[in-house]
């Protein structure tokens, strides 16, 4: 079982949430070319270590959070702070 942390509702088990997906920068809707909005959707880094993500909290408090976790062990912190 994973446990996921919500900045509101605290440890969770991960069923609880949605995982939204890693988070980056949306291309601007007015200027983007069909192939910047391909990358934007479908490609993606999936690296071994400390990524950026964002998830749901459906079954909580139905908010959108961002937390860095590190894809090798699991290990969670909030959005933003670094050890």
């Amino acid at each position: 079982m994973m446990l996921l942390t919500c900045p509101n509702c605290g440890a969770r088990n991960v069923s609880e949430f949605r995982y939204v997906g890693e988070a980056k920068s949306r291309p601007d809707p007015e200027t983007a070319t069909p192939e910047q909005w391909r990358r934007y959707l479908y490609f993606h880094r999936n690296p071994a270590g400390w990524i950026k993500e964002t998830w749901y909290h459906g079954s909580g408090c139905r908010r959108y959070f961002g937390i860095e976790r590190n894809t090798v062990d699991n290990a969670q912190r909030p959005a933003g702070v670094t050890s």
